[in-house]
């Protein structure tokens, strides 16, 4: 099966979202023909992110997956005052009972489980920077994103609950470009036929990235433009744009 081109799916996103200019802004204004003018300046910055960042990000969005995301963002500042921060060492040095306790406080979203994950994930980013010497964004920053299925298998297998969509959103969220397997995404993969298995086997993100890489070849457009254009173009969100 020959599998729709770029310039097919921008015109029909561009249909659907009121028209060129219109789906441009929802796209953002990223490109300028076959460059991505803020793609350095976005990975120059995760590289500067200090690494209790990087941790914060991923258990926002733990914490955010299958929550209403408003609650998370209103605690979110206490959050930070019961992690420390987030700071590395000083979560590695707390004591199993002031983990339980600070899982209890009402003023964060009491879920133990996910509260443990903040301690696992620590642990992930400072075993990676004692076998390297570089700090975990600049690892995120130096992975390549034509291979970004890639990083969401380390995070899946060295990280706890980072599987799934959480990574990837996760690492939107620091400004890695990535795509995003949504409802709306995996339907218009399955009726190009692109995958026929299950969403998240080794197989389909195969062709899912080589897909992905095709588009960006094509049109210059970043993973994570190229995934809204495709969630743009089917479902149920038909919505002109004035």
């Amino acid at each position: 099966m020959t599998h729709e081109s770029f310039k097919s799916l921008f015109k029909r996103a561009a249909e659907r979202k009121g028209g060129v200019p219109a789906l441009k802004t929802l796209l953002g204004k990223k490109i300028l023909g076959k460059k991505l003018l803020d793609d350095t300046a976005a990975q120059q910055s995760i590289a500067e992110l200090s690494d209790d960042r990087i941790l914060a990000a991923f258990t926002k969005q733990i914490f955010k997956s299958g929550f209403v995301w408003r609650v998370v963002e209103k605690k979110w500042p206490d959050f930070e005052e019961h992690f420390f921060n987030f700071n590395l060492e000083k979560i590695m040095m707390m004591p199993e009972e002031m983990w339980e306790r600070k899982a209890a406080d009402p003023k964060i979203i009491r879920n133990f489980n996910k509260v443990k994950t903040i301690q696992a994930n620590a642990q992930m980013m400072f075993d990676h920077h004692i076998d390297t010497n570089t700090s975990f964004a600049q690892f995120i920053n130096d992975w390549p994103s034509t291979d970004i299925i890639g990083l969401w298998a380390y995070l899946k297998k060295h990280g706890q609950r980072l599987g799934g969509n959480t990574g990837p959103y996760a690492l939107r969220l620091l400004g890695k470009d990535t795509f995003i397997l949504s409802s709306d995404v995996e339907a218009y993969l399955r009726a190009q036929e692109i995958i026929d298995g299950g969403l998240q086997s080794k197989k389909s993100l195969t062709a899912i990235q080589a897909h992905f890489n095709k588009l960006q070849s094509e049109s210059g457009y970043s993973l994570t433009q190229l995934s809204r254009l495709i969630a743009f173009s089917c479902g149920d969100n038909y919505v002109q744009v004035g």
